[in-house]
């Protein structure tokens, strides 16, 4: 297929080297060109605007920070809907309020391109190998024609329901996890004196009740963010969390709802970007509350 793919952030760069290694013709686009080496590298075109993404392609992928980057890249001088994409298909991937994903679609749609949104879960490994967990919304026409494509990015891809209804559940499923990473951290201060090394106490959570997916997925860097160590390059930054935590709760107010765990979560992974981890993995985030206690 030949892809236009804006935003070359972790998930996107991730996304987009799948996809060329699979042999689709790839051209991309990010606001800040130094992070375009890596594509081009392996074969991607590249364009000055979101807009000439839609000359040539059948397929416009986004994976943007929010929702501002969102209407940036859509709405904006050069944007894709100025460039009028009528006939493409638009599948746009990033996390943001199910209110911007529906404004967004009836933008889209007004401008006669196709549209849906599949927000992911899962971080740049699984994005790499195509094994992320796909959370689409959008007519059941629509979702057929772009199926095919996020078979070939996901192990999984869901027809949630409408747009609005992939943003809804992206949030509600990081929501746990985000908050585990606080807990997982509360519980090792309540047993960390004891001294037990943490490759096996990690080990041992995984076989409880209280024990999470994650745990069996990426035990090696809890285990290091446990006893105080650098997990190394982030696959999913702190600051990244904060983003989803914060828009958790912009959604939840939506619905006049409050997540007092959600917010008791994000002041303490505020506190913990302030201290100098914003850009560190987010497994990190389990090793900062007890290591905080012992300083």
């Amino acid at each position: 297929m030949k892809i236009g793919f804006a935003g070359m952030g972790r998930m996107g760069t991730a996304m987009a080297l799948h996809l060329l290694e699979l042999g689709h013709d790839v051209t991309v686009w990010n606001r800040s060109t130094d992070k375009l080496k890596p594509l081009t590298d392996a074969g991607a075109k590249t364009v000055p605007t979101p807009g000439a993404l839609v000359e040539g392609n059948e397929v416009i992928v986004s994976s943007l920070l929010d929702g501002a980057a969102l209407r940036a890249v859509y709405e904006g001088d050069g944007g894709i809907l100025a460039a009028r994409p009528d006939g493409l298909l638009v599948v746009e991937m990033s996390t943001v309020l199910s209110k911007e994903a529906v404004a967004l679609a009836e933008k889209v749609r007004a401008a006669g391109a196709a549209f849906v949104e599949c927000p992911v879960g899962g971080t740049t490994g699984p994005a790499r190998t195509g094994k992320l967990l796909g959370l689409a919304g959008g007519t059941d026409a629509d979702f057929a024609r772009a199926k095919p494509l996020l078979d070939q990015l996901c192990r999984r891809v869901e027809h949630v329901g409408p747009v609005g209804a992939g943003a809804a559940m992206k949030l509600a499923i990081n929501l746990p996890l985000l908050v585990y990473y606080q807990a997982l951290g509360e519980a090792y201060a309540l047993c960390g004196k004891v001294g037990l090394d943490t490759k096996w106490l990690v080990d041992f959570f995984t076989d409880t009740s209280g024990g999470m997916n994650v745990l069996k997925m990426r035990a090696d860097p809890i285990a290091v963010a446990l006893a105080g160590g650098d997990t190394g390059a982030a696959a999913f930054s702190v600051d990244g969390i904060r983003k989803d935590l914060r828009t958790m709760i912009a959604e939840a107010g939506e619905m006049g709802i409050d997540l007092p765990v959600t917010a008791a979560t994000l002041g303490v992974y505020d506190e913990a970007s302030a201290r100098g981890l914003g850009e560190k993995d987010g497994s990190m985030l389990a090793g900062y509350w007890p290591n905080k206690a012992r300083d």
